[in-house]
């Protein structure tokens, strides 16, 4: 039976004439941190102390010893970063120049030093560059030009840490006869019969051993043959139960279990969970355009979604532990879509293991993100190689519902003076339209696949137009205020979102002793967007008082902001459902502490947009919003059931006062919206108004001035602490009150973010994590909109 034997121990890193302990997997970064000879990049503006480790190369070295047995011994990397030589006792093994795939060398009866040599991604990247010409890019660094995680040389939210390293597990595999090379699984329903038909390829150590492969799968076992080293066997599992996405029913896992077998002797063996589910894409034309709608099963879907991008930019560090708490914080937020951004990696089977566990579907960009990739060799071999390997290797997960071939190539090549800069030269269109679309329908058929994002689906318009296909919202957050969201109603907005900084508590982890500014140095070291504070200071003043050099209050405006712009977007796009059939903020984590888009910041601390994600991705969300006829408001039920009940509209001045009421009934189909309109006499007069709507405890407001009109009364209201729980009665309007709970300790958490109270109303916030409970101290770190602030 085949045996691995995990290589974690005795390497090292070789560091200007010395060894020093290095980790595998793990990158040079991580092992000069852990050595103490680099700062940590994430703290002040140490990022720039250590650049110069990604223009050096770098040497790992272990010792390998032969075991006997075995007729074949393979080492195996799984995932090196990215040029790199491997030599045993000085004999070359092979080279590598891919981040994104896996390497196998025979080392059959072989033993001594072990070494992987690796050279500067810079060094590979600007020879490659200058044999096959330059590439416009959204960056200058040159990403586009070998195959390693783009975000690597820096990001809009990202730093430049260029790193080197065995990434991912390195093993030895010690087998006799045979083993499985391949398997390839093609998961279907049929009638209410699950199918798992699995593609074996077989690799040998000589001719003439009959073999045979046997599968189980849910109680059925079936064998099959071996026939020039292929084998198909198909298990059908009568009355499957299916694999929903979260919301929409349970995630029931199958275990799959294959044999490779000579006569009765198991040779080796291979393991996965499947899930018995369909998937389809309608991008079907109709009045309105070319739609962008997932079907899973049979349901029409709106997918309430976040894009993804490393969690770490030392991608090492992140284990199934951390997947899972992020991922669970993204389920817990009402998330049930994420995408993998094209400027990452294809992320470990431990991602996608948990996506399958708690219904989180997931939509894999290729990683291509905003540039122009040549197609020339030596690229265009190792694009086909690692697209077949990742493939295959993530077929298994039900989790898995879109293959996209890039982030925003299509879209610069139009629209961002590409073309004519590149005067004929490949930029990757051979890739996202032959390529990779051939690679999937060849291996995995089961799946669909869109040529990128966005994508209109034809060169005949705009790649970017919003009645077509997929859409990404930035001209916004680029050059307008967030009320431009309600302009359009897209098929399927795929990108768009709103910056602010990180939790309080992250910035003080990360600038240590720092007199925090909007532009004091480490913030704005830490703000990696073009003219980023700038679109923060113009979009706050849209809408609020200048804060005047009071840092607590900008950070906590900004963060008002942004909750606000996502919801402006979501509540408007949700309520046009069907015609919108998706939003995927951008983006839900960081990978370092920095202002950014993310609602989960670097430390992995939430800020109130991952709580208003909680509202907004809810089953059922009432949202005000204007029509042509006026102003409605619309019941959006995403829940199976018929939503029925009675809404009240209040109108109300910001003094507590009521001007009018009524209460009418409704009733929203399941999966669907339903519009109450609102009379003439219930719309706010002016900016010292407002109009509530509650329906079933749910409430919607809407505010008909920018705050900085709004005579906000002296917001009064009182604290209490017990067992953990922070209660707040309101005696005034109290809009907008947040408690910042990092404040009363760096691992205090609330269990809400803003919330808006009438007179007389109470709010209890939960926190855990919080040592030594005080009423004072919990009213310190309660802000709220006042009159001119």
């Amino acid at each position: 039976m085949l045996e691995a034997t995990p290589l974690t121990e005795g390497w090292v890193l070789h560091h200007e004439g010395a060894d020093l302990p290095a980790v595998v997997p793990g990158c040079v970064h991580t092992d000069l941190l852990a050595a103490g000879v680099i700062p940590d990049p994430f703290v002040g503006r140490a990022e720039s102390e250590v650049a110069w480790v990604g223009r050096r190369a770098w040497s790992y070295r272990t010792t390998l010893r032969a075991a006997p047995g075995a007729q074949r011994t393979d080492l195996v990397f799984t995932g090196l970063d990215t040029v790199a030589e491997i030599l045993l006792d000085g004999v070359p093994l092979g080279r590598t120049r891919n981040m994104h795939r896996s390497y196998r060398f025979d080392v059959t009866g072989r033993s001594g030093e072990l070494t992987v040599r690796f050279a500067s991604a810079y060094t590979e990247a600007e020879a490659v560059r200058a044999r096959l010409g330059e590439r416009p890019a959204a960056y200058p660094e040159p990403y586009p030009y070998l195959r390693k995680m783009a975000c690597s040389f820096g990001w809009d939210w990202g730093p430049t840490l260029v790193t080197a390293g065995i990434w991912r597990p390195a093993l030895l595999e010690h087998w006799s006869t045979a083993r499985i090379a391949r398997v390839r699984p093609l998961v279907s329903v049929e009638d209410g019969t699950g199918v798992v038909e699995l593609r074996v390829d077989v690799e040998r150590t000589g001719a003439g051993a009959p073999l045979a492969v046997e599968a189980a799968v849910g109680g059925q076992r079936v064998r099959a043959g071996v026939e020039d080293d292929t084998a198909t066997v198909r298990v059908e599992v009568p009355d499957a139960r299916l694999w929903w996405p979260r919301g929409y029913g349970e995630q029931p896992l199958y275990d799959v279990e294959l044999t490779l077998l000579h006569g009765r002797e198991p040779l080796d063996g291979w393991s996965r969970r499947v899930g018995f589910r369909t998937v389809r894409l309608d991008t079907s034309a109709d009045a309105r355009g070319t739609g962008f709608t997932l079907v899973v099963n049979g349901e029409r879907l709106f997918a309430r979604g976040v894009n993804w991008i490393p969690d770490d930019v030392f991608p090492s560090r992140v284990g199934r532990e951390r997947y899972r708490t992020r991922l669970r914080q993204a389920a817990d937020a009402g998330v049930d879509l994420v995408r993998v951004w094209g400027g990452g990696i294809y992320e470990s089977d431990d991602f996608y293991d948990a996506c399958d566990e708690s219904g989180l579907l997931v939509w894999q960009d290729f990683p291509f993100a905003c540039a122009a990739y040549p197609e020339e060799q030596p690229l265009r071999a190792e694009v086909e190689a690692e697209a077949r390997e990742n493939v295959v290797r993530l077929m298994p997960h039900p989790s898995l519902v879109l293959w996209n071939g890039n982030n925003e190539n299509l879209w610069g090549f139009r629209d961002w003076g590409w073309e004519p800069r590149l005067a004929g030269e490949s930029w990757g269109e051979g890739y996202y339209l032959g390529l990779l679309p051939r690679v999937v329908a060849e291996l995995d058929p089961t799946r669909p696949y869109t040529a990128g994002s966005p994508w209109s689906g034809s060169w005949d318009r705009h790649p970017n137009d919003p009645d077509h296909g997929t859409h990404h919202s930035w001209e916004v957050w680029n050059r307008a205020d967030y009320t431009d969201y309600l302009r359009e109603v897209p098929r399927f907005v795929a990108e768009f979102g709103w910056q602010a900084p990180p939790a309080y508590a992250t910035l003080r982890r990360a600038l240590p002793g720092e007199e925090l500014a909007p532009d004091s140095p480490g913030m704005l070291h830490h703000q990696k967007a073009d003219d980023g504070n700038g679109k923060l200071a113009r979009w706050l003043a849209r809408h609020f008082p200048p804060p005047d050099g009071d840092f607590d209050r900008w950070h906590y405006l900004t963060q008002v902001n942004q909750a606000r712009a996502v919801a402006a977007g979501i509540e408007h796009w949700r309520s046009h459902w069907p015609a919108c059939a998706g939003t995927v903020v951008w983006q839900l984590n960081d990978c370092w502490p920095v202002t950014s888009w993310a609602a989960i910041d670097g430390d992995g601390r939430e800020k109130p947009l991952y709580h208003e994600l909680r509202r907004l991705y809810a089953d059922r969300l009432p949202t005000l919003q204007l029509r042509p006829r006026g102003l409605v408001l619309a019941l959006v039920n995403q829940a199976a059931e018929m939503w029925s009940g009675v809404v009240r509209l209040r109108r109300m001045a910001v003094d507590g006062t009521l001007v009018g009421e009524r209460e009418t009934a409704f009733r929203a189909a399941g999966r669907g919206v339903a519009e109450v309109s609102v009379e003439s006499g219930l719309v706010p007069a002016g900016a010292a108004e407002f109009l509530v709507a509650d329906a079933d405890g749910l409430r919607a407001l809407r505010f008909p001035a920018p705050d900085r009109e709004i005579p906000y009364p002296r917001p009064e209201f009182d604290v209490t602490v017990a067992d953990g729980l922070v209660t707040v009665t309101a005696r005034t309007l109290v809009r907008d009150l947040l408690l910042q709970a990092d404040r009363l300790h760096p691992a205090a958490r609330a269990d809400r973010g803003l919330v808006t109270l009438l007179p007389g109303e109470t709010v209890t916030i939960g926190v855990r994590g919080w040592p030594d409970p005080d009423p004072d101290a919990a009213r310190a770190a309660l802000y709220c909109l006042e009159s001119g602030r």
